[in-house]
């Protein structure tokens, strides 16, 4: 059987064109996975934030020690305003509310300045401890509570002057033993705060819920 050259050239030259266009194909996914790896490469990694959580459930007014708290990581993106940093900068505080196993602690859930501002709503507010002439009403109100500061009152309550009206209550701090009272600390715009941090050296105060 005779095979013209023609024909036989013809079909090699198709072969050698599927080949070369197969290389071409492999060589350009070679340069695009380069390309895609560089570019992978170079862009940096998301980097997380350090913040401070709840190592377990903490109730209101309780010390903060050094085991109930963990630094973690969190995406950026998911850090709230004021978080805590560093273990450091909570060990010691006190809380003015709950607070989960797990939750990021931010500056207001403090008992200082920040939890003070937050509280009253004025940007020279501070926090006023007062120790109740009846500690039993130091368990009638909880932090968040409303309550007017009433001073020079006599048994009942009654015959008082108000010293603070619309005082926020940041927490309610345990007594160091059985001879103390329990220690309610309010939020008070700077003015207030100094006058009834005045007023209640000498004098008994207490306090009534709104």
């Amino acid at each position: 059987m005779r095979v013209s050259g023609r024909r036989v050239g013809w079909r090699t030259a198709g072969w050698r064109r599927a080949l070369l266009l197969r290389r071409l194909v492999a060589g350009v996914l070679v340069v695009l996975a380069v390309v895609l790896g560089g570019l992978g490469a170079a862009s940096p990694e998301v980097a997380g934030s350090p913040v401070v959580v709840a190592s377990r459930d903490l109730t209101p007014g309780e010390a903060i020690g050094p085991a109930d708290l963990a630094v973690v990581s969190r995406p950026p993106g998911t850090v709230p305003e004021g978080a805590l940093t560093t273990a450091a900068a909570v060990t010691g505080g006190r809380l003015v509310g709950g607070v989960r196993a797990g939750e990021v602690l931010t500056d207001v859930r403090l008992v200082g300045p920040e939890a003070a501002r937050a509280s009253a709503g004025t940007a020279d507010a501070a926090g006023v401890p007062l120790r109740l002439a009846d500690p039993a009403v130091a368990a009638l109100v909880r932090p968040g509570a409303l309550v007017d500061v009433v001073g020079g009152a006599r048994g009942g309550g009654e015959g008082g002057t108000i010293l603070a009206p619309g005082a926020r209550v940041l927490a309610v701090l345990p007594a160091e033993d059985r001879s103390s009272s329990p220690v309610v600390v309010v939020a008070l715009p700077g003015p207030v705060a100094a006058r009834v941090a005045a007023a209640t050296i000498g004098q008994e105060v207490t306090l009534t819920l709104r």
